[in-house]
């Protein structure tokens, strides 16, 4: 009989049958258990009033596996960014992006990032561990709670490098779809590039979308964004995405943040037109996500005027190359990912320390960004 680990979020419907029959109990309450943990969302088993008194209260302790709310801070437009303190105290932070039509959560992976980016907020503050299947799911039925309206879509795009934490990854993709109800085709995962991982994904049979950062067109100026990018190659990372594309039938969306001055000239357009032709040479038809940086205090970089995001847009597409600018949401103070994060740490009094404190504002900062 399989019992399973703690914490019970994250674990499938036949391991919570048999988690409730090992507590001596029929097996369809491990049905109600699943009902209530995916759908409920609730955050203690003493919640699940379904179950006998007496069990229950004995189960108030048993962990579910959520996270605490630290702060809550909405921007203007809606956008809701949220401070989670996890079980060992570690802070990640993950976002709530909601339109009329649709609400996406920009999911965190790791606690910091080891990929040192030096554009990036969650880049400049280093690595602590990766988060735990149970810590990724949270973040969405968080959003789901706050919003009292249904998840449609996630984004791997907060903190972390996903494809560093891939198996924890990839449980939480295949939970989001079977156990939350979420379309794979509206999960999209984020990477700027691991060796040999790419490959490894596209054996997984997932019908999510990949998106590539790029941030730059030629090998030396993106080592010079992302260090880590002395390790793999460009035109090895392009190769990669040609087989994800072959081997997965999915397209491969490229992602690039336009630095003011830095790689966002015409030139810079050409030249990354030119490195995509290898890519499609699969017959994919390529797309360009194209966005403006939000300036952050921890590096001197800015975001470009819009008319040399337009001019950029431009070539691009006279070389016959798809690009979009995505909607920046919620531009306000601390908007990058990781600041939020970064901010609370530094400003914190021996008060705020404690986990049970939230911070609630209608004007004040948050991040997102709505993707293509």
């Amino acid at each position: 009989m399989s019992v399973p680990s703690l914490p019970l979020l994250g674990q499938s419907l036949s391991a919570l049958k048999d988690w409730a029959v090992a507590q001596g109990q029929p097996a369809y309450r491990g049905q109600q258990l699943y009902d209530w943990v995916y759908q409920k969302g609730i955050r203690s088993l003493d919640q699940v009033t379904v179950f006998p008194k007496a069990w229950r209260e004995g189960l108030q302790n048993y962990p579910v596996g959520r996270s605490q709310l630290v702060q809550r801070m909405e921007a203007r437009d809606g956008t809701v960014k949220y401070l989670l303190g996890l079980a060992d105290g570690q802070l990640i932070e993950t976002v709530g992006i909601p339109t009329s039509r649709r609400l996406t959560v920009c999911v965190s992976s790791q606690v910091g990032c080891p990929m040192a980016c030096d554009f990036c907020a969650t880049g400049k503050m280093g690595y602590r561990r990766n988060l735990e299947l149970h810590e990724i799911l949270d973040q969405v039925l968080t959003v789901q709670e706050d919003f009292g309206r249904r998840v449609s879509h996630v984004v791997f795009m907060g903190m972390g490098e996903p494809l560093l934490n891939r198996e924890a990854v990839v449980q939480a993709i295949r939970s989001l779809n079977q156990d939350i109800g979420i379309s794979q085709r509206h999960i999209t995962l984020s990477t700027v590039g691991v060796p040999r991982q790419i490959a490894w994904l596209a054996e997984q049979d997932l019908q999510i979308t990949l998106a590539v950062s790029l941030h730059a067109p030629n090998q030396a100026l993106r080592q010079q964004l992302i260090p880590s990018a002395a390790h793999y190659p460009l035109e090895s990372l392009i190769e990669d995405c040609r087989h994800y594309m072959l081997r997965s039938g999915r397209r491969v969306s490229f992602e690039y943040t336009l630095l003011a001055g830095v790689n966002d000239l015409p030139i810079h357009a050409r030249q990354l037109a030119e490195l995509l032709r290898s890519a499609g040479r699969s017959g994919v038809q390529l797309h360009v996500n194209l966005i403006p940086y939000n300036p952050i205090s921890e590096a001197d970089y800015q975001r470009p005027h819009p008319s040399r995001v337009e001019e950029f847009v431009r070539q691009l597409e006279q070389h016959h190359v798809q690009a979009s600018v995505r909607q920046t949401r919620g531009l306000d103070r601390n908007a990058a990912c990781g600041q939020l994060r970064g901010s609370f740490l530094q400003n914190r009094s021996p008060l705020a320390s404690n986990l049970g404190m939230t911070s609630r504002s209608q004007e004040g900062p948050t991040a997102g960004a709505v993707p293509s």
